[in-house]
C-alpha cells in the first residue's frame, strides 16, 4: 500500500510538472527509512530513523539532483522503541546545514523518500495546511484550485434546502421556537456541523498564530477570496468563523452549544449533505447556553477586539462588546454544562468544568482592555503550581488553561500581578524542560513529546498543541532544546514516525490518502486524492474500539490506519488543524525589509533600514462579515480597548546563540556539496493556483495602532 501511494503522487507530480522536492535516480525507497518527508531548518537537529536489521551500519545523505553523497555517517546503535515496538537505529545528520534537496541511503535497506533543508522547507506546508481552513468553510462556495493535478472545489452550501443554515431551526433544547441566522463558519471536522467550543481553540490558537508570528507569517497571502483587501490573510480566514460565533450569541449573552443537524450525513459534497434540517442546539433546562461555550467565545473576542482595531474599529468593537456581554452571563452563570438532548447524535463537546474558559476569557479581557475586574479575577482563579503540567495532555478544546495563563503572562499590562507572572514563567519553564527532555531522550525512537499513555483520539493535535506549548515556553526564555523539540514533534507528524507516514494530506511523499473528511469521501474525490493540507488525528489506543476499524495494540503508536471510516484515528479537525498552523508559521524566517526612502530635512530621499509603520487603512465589509453574520450588538456602552505595553507575545529576553550543529555520530566523511547545483528550495506557486511563492518582504502593522513597532534587520537561521 505504501508503495502503490508513492506511484500515485509520483503519476501526480508527474502530469502537473511541480515537486516540493525533486525527482531523483538512486536507490529504492523503503519504508524503513524515516524522515520528515518535507524538510528540516539548516540549523537545527536532523535525525533519521532506520526500522531494519538489514542496515550495515553506515549510511549516506545524498543530493536528489546528482545523487552525490555530501554526507556520510555511522547509525546509532540498535535500540527498542517502547511505543511503536520498533527496532531502530538513529541516523544523525545535523551537521549538513546547506540549503539543498536531499534523500538518506541505508545500505543493505534502501533510501528514505525527499526532503529538503532551507530555511523556507516548511513556507509550502504552512500554506497548504493554513488554506485548509478556507477549504472547511461553510455557506459559501470554496475553490481551492489545482492541487497535485486534481482541482478542488465545491458549491455554495448550507445555505438552502432540507440542510438549512439560512436560517436554522431552534431546536427544544434552546427553550425557543423559530429560526435563526447561522451562516458562515467552519466545518468542524470530517463533519458538516459547527460547534462553538470546539471553535474556541481552534480560532483563538490561529488569532495567536497571527499575533505571535505576524513577523514572519502576517505578510504571507494564500489566495482567499478576501486577500488584498487590507487585512492580513490570517485574520481575513479567522473572521469567517467570528461572524459565525456571533450569530450563536444569544440576547442576553449567554451562546448557544452547536449549529448542527440531529445526526450525521453521508459522504457527499456539502452541497449535498442529507443529514437534515439545521438546528441551533442548547441545553435543555434554563438558562438554555453553556457556561463553557460562553467563555470560550468571550476569550475569542477578546482577541478579535484587539487584532481588528488597525483594520476595521467598528467590527473589532463589535467584538469586544460581545465579549464583554458574554462574561457578564457566563460570570451569573459559571456552571450550566452540555447534555446531549435526546434525539442528537452529532459531536458533543461536553465539558463538565468551565473554570478553564472562564479563566482564558478574563485573561483576554484583561489584555485588551487593562480593566482591573478581568484581572483580579485571574490572579484570584490562576490556581496552585504548578500552573502547567509537566506530565499531563497540553492544552485542548476541554483543556484552555494554558492559553489563558501565557495570554496573561504576555499581556503587558502594567497592573499585571508580578507574583503571578513570575510562577507563570517559572512553572510553563519547567513544564517545558520536562517535555523536552523527554522527547529529546535516547529511548524515544520517533522524538515525539507524546508519553506512552498519550496516544489519545486526536493525539496528533496533542503533538502540534505540544510544539505551541514549547514555543510559548521559547519565547518567555529563548532554548535551543525547546525549539529543537517543538521541530522534532512536527517531523513526527510529517512522516518520521513508525507508519512513514506523513499525517498532513498532499505533503511528502507517502502522505495520509483516505482521511475521515466527508469531501475526500464523497463520489468526486474518494478515487483521486484527499483534499489537501489536511491534518489526521492520529494513532488512539485509548478509543481505537469505537469505529470498528482502527486496529488495537500492544503499541500505542501502531493503532491506526488509513481508511475513510476510522474516525477514531483518521478523522480530521480544526483544533487540531490550528496548532499545526501555529507550529509551521513560526518555523518561517523572518523576511528582512528593504530600507525605506524617507525625506531628509533638506528635501532629499534617504534610506533607512527601520522604517516607521502605520496600520492599514480600515477595508469597507467583506463578504464574511455581512450584517446577517456580525450583528451590532445590542449593549448601549461604547466599549474602549486599552492599548497593551506589549501588542504581540514577543518576549524581551535575548535570542539564543547560533547553534554550532555537529553529529553524534561516528563521521567517516567530511560535508562536500557542490557549489554549482542550484537545488529546488520550494514547489512553484502554480500548484496551489494563485498562492503567492514567498512572503512579502515588508513588515506587518502591530495589532495596537499607538504602539509604532521597527522591524529587524536580520533574519537569524533559527526562529524563536
Amino acid at each position: 500500500m505504501l508503495k502503490l501511494k508513492r506511484l500515485f503522487f509520483a503519476a501526480l507530480f508527474a502530469l502537473v510538472g511541480t515537486l516540493a522536492v525533486p525527482v531523483r535516480l538512486g536507490a529504492a525507497v523503503s519504508a524503513a527509512v524515516r524522515v520528515d518527508q518535507v524538510g528540516y531548518l539548516p540549523t537545527e537537529t536532523k535525525y533519521g530513523m532506520v526500522a531494519s536489521g538489514a542496515a550495515t551500519g553506515t549510511f549516506n545523505v545524498r543530493r536528489v539532483s546528482d545523487t552525490v553523497a555530501v554526507y556520510s555517517g555511522t547509525l546509532g546503535a540498535p535500540f527498542a522503541d517502547t511505543d511503536s515496538g520498533d527496532t531502530l537505529r538513529t541516523a544523525d545528520f545535523s551537521a549538513l546545514t546547506v540549503t539543498g534537496s536531499y534523500y538518506l541511503d541505508v545500505p543493505g535497506v534502501g533510501s528514505s523518500d525527499n526532503f529538503n533543508v532551507d530555511p523556507n522547507a516548511f513556507l509550502y506546508a504552512y500554506k497548504l495546511a493554513f488554506r485548509a481552513f478556507y477549504g472547511q468553510r461553510c455557506g459559501m462556495a470554496v475553490d481551492l484550485g489545482v492541487v497535485d493535478g486534481v482541482h478542488y472545489d465545491h458549491a455554495i452550501c448550507h445555505a438552502s434546502g432540507a440542510a438549512s443554515d439560512l436560517p436554522a431551526t431552534m431546536h427544544s433544547s434552546t427553550g425557543q421556537t423559530g429560526t435563526r441566522m447561522s451562516g458562515g463558519g467552519w466545518h468542524d471536522a470530517g463533519d458538516y456541523g459547527k460547534y462553538v467550543v470546539n471553535a474556541g481553540i481552534s480560532t483563538g490558537e490561529l488569532l495567536w498564530t497571527y499575533e505571535c508570528w505576524q513577523d514572519r507569517a502576517g505578510a504571507i497571502t494564500d489566495a482567499l477570496p478576501e486577500t488584498g483587501n487590507g487585512t492580513p490573510d490570517l485574520l481575513n480566514e479567522s473572521r469567517w468563523e467570528l461572524g459565525w460565533l456571533l450569530t450563536m450569541q444569544d440576547t442576553d449573552g449567554g451562546v448557544w452549544h452547536k449549529d448542527t443537524s440531529a445526526g450525521f450525513g453521508s459522504f457527499v459534497l456539502p452541497e449535498n449533505d442529507d443529514a437534515g434540517t439545521r438546528y441551533i442546539i442548547g441545553t435543555s433546562a434554563s438558562p438554555w447556553k453553556t457556561s463553557c461555550s460562553t467563555a470560550d467565545f468571550a476569550a475569542v473576542m477578546a482577541i478579535a477586539g484587539r487584532l481588528y482595531q488597525p483594520y476595521d474599529a467598528a467590527f473589532a468593537a463589535t467584538c469586544l462588546a460581545a465579549a464583554q456581554r458574554a462574561w457578564t452571563w457566563v460570570s451569573a452563570n459559571p456552571t450550566v454544562y452540555y447534555n446531549q438532548p435526546a434525539g442528537i447524535s452529532t459531536g458533543g463537546y461536553g465539558d463538565g468544568d468551565a473554570s478553564d474558559e472562564m479563566l482564558w476569557a478574563a485573561a483576554e479581557l484583561y489584555r485588551t482592555t487593562g480593566t482591573a475586574a478581568y484581572n483580579s479575577y485571574v490572579v484570584a482563579n490562576a490556581g496552585a503550581s504548578p500552573l502547567v503540567s509537566t506530565t499531563g495532555l497540553p492544552q485542548d478544546w476541554g483543556n484552555v488553561k494554558n492559553l489563558g495563563l501565557w495570554t496573561y503572562y504576555f499581556s503587558g499590562q502594567p497592573g499585571a500581578n508580578a507574583a503571578l507572572l513570575s510562577r507563570i514563567q517559572a512553572d510553563t519553564l519547567a513544564a517545558a524542560t520536562a517535555i523536552a527532555t523527554r522527547t529529546a531522550a535516547a529511548s524515544n525512537g520517533y522524538k515525539v513529546s507524546l508519553s506512552s499513555g498519550q496516544y489519545i483520539w486526536g493525539s496528533n493535535g496533542a503533538v502540534a498543541n505540544y510544539g505551541v506549548l514549547l514555543l510559548m515556553a521559547n519565547k518567555m526564555s529563548p532554548n535551543m532544546s525547546y525549539t529543537n523539540a517543538a521541530l522534532d514533534d512536527l517531523h513526527y507528524l510529517l512522516g518520521r514516525n513508525t507508519w512513514d507516514l506523513s499525517f498532513v494530506t498532499h505533503l511528502g511523499s507517502n502522505p495520509v490518502m483516505h482521511p475521515h473528511h466527508r469531501p475526500s469521501g464523497s463520489p468526486q474525490y474518494a478515487a483521486l486524492a484527499p483534499w489537501p493540507g489536511l491534518l489526521s488525528g492520529g494513532p488512539n489506543s485509548t478509543g481505537n474500539g469505537a469505529d470498528g476499524l482502527t486496529p488495537a495494540s500492544p503499541y500505542p503508536a501502531k493503532c491506526y490506519i488509513d481508511t475513510t471510516l476510522a474516525y477514531a484515528s483518521n478523522e480530521i479537525a480544526i483544533n487540531w488543524q490550528a496548532p499545526l498552523v501555529f507550529l509551521l508559521a513560526w518555523t518561517l524566517p523572518v523576511p528582512t525589509p528593504s530600507p525605506t526612502p524617507t525625506l531628509s530635512p533638506s528635501g532629499s530621499p534617504s534610506a533607512t533600514g527601520s522604517p516607521t509603520l502605520s496600520p492599514s487603512p480600515s477595508p469597507t465589509a467583506s463578504p464574511s462579515a455581512t450584517a446577517s453574520m456580525s450583528p451590532t450588538p445590542t449593549s448601549t456602552s461604547t466599549p474602549t480597548i486599552t492599548p497593551t505595553l506589549s501588542p504581540s507575545c514577543t518576549s524581551t529576553a535575548s535570542p539564543p546563540a547560533t547553534r554550532s550543529a555537529s553529529p553524534t555520530t561516528t563521521v567517516s566523511a567530511t560535508i562536500s556539496v557542490s557549489p554549482t547545483v542550484t537545488p529546488s528550495v520550494s514547489p512553484s506557486a502554480t500548484v496551489m493556483g494563485s498562492l503567492t511563492g514567498t512572503p512579502t518582504p515588508t513588515a506587518t502593522p502591530t495589532v495596537t495602532p499607538t504602539v509604532t513597532p521597527t522591524t529587524t534587520a536580520t533574519t537569524p537561521l533559527t526562529p524563536t
